[in-house]
């Protein structure tokens, strides 16, 4: 699990509460009318995220028919410095239809890109294996507003407590230390 700083050094525990509930501009996957929600911030660089997302993916297989499951960036980029690129791939991906296919990609092909001082050219490579159009792609990935939507999400995160990687929230309650599927 990995830290984040910021200025607001409180910590919730268990119990604490989302600050920002699902909404149309999240990523989200399974049933997205659900009552029920799993959301969770992640760093696509963050090993114990990587760890996780066997975990998640497991989740939304049994239980994605009811249950709404989201995802934000939380890139802590003191810590990882190609989370922030990461994230911008994801997004540019998303904007052709992608999202999730790459989230999965970066999560389990991580130790491939994460150690390269310029992951980009990795990335446009998932890209085209994902039958994208790596043109369109590689201009999305530099567009400004995605750092402002990424921004976005990490400060809804420090509103809601969060100070490491991966955090889940739980209909709204944060999950603490989740150890297992069950």
């Amino acid at each position: 699990v990995y830290l984040a700083t910021s200025s607001d050094n409180s910590t919730n525990g268990n119990g604490a509460a989302l600050t920002s509930n699902l909404s149309s501009s999240d990523w989200i996957r399974g049933n997205t009318a659900s009552s029920v929600t799993l959301l969770e911030y992640g760093d696509f660089q963050c090993p114990a995220c990587a760890q996780f997302h066997p975990l998640v993916k497991a989740l939304k297989d049994e239980f994605g028919a009811s249950v709404a499951f989201g995802f934000r960036h939380f890139p802590l980029s003191q810590a990882h410095p190609n989370a922030n690129s990461a994230a911008r791939a994801s997004e540019a991906a998303g904007a052709q239809g992608k999202f999730w296919e790459m989230h999965d990609i970066l999560f389990e092909r991580q130790t491939e890109w994460a150690p390269k001082p310029r992951p980009q050219g990795t990335f446009v490579s998932y890209a085209k294996e994902l039958g994208l159009n790596t043109d369109q792609f590689e201009e999305d990935m530099d567009r400004n507003d995605l750092e402002d939507k990424i921004d976005a999400y990490y400060k809804t995160g420090v509103a809601s407590g969060i100070n490491s990687t991966p955090t889940f929230f739980l209909n709204g309650v944060k999950i603490t230390n989740p150890r297992s599927l069950d």
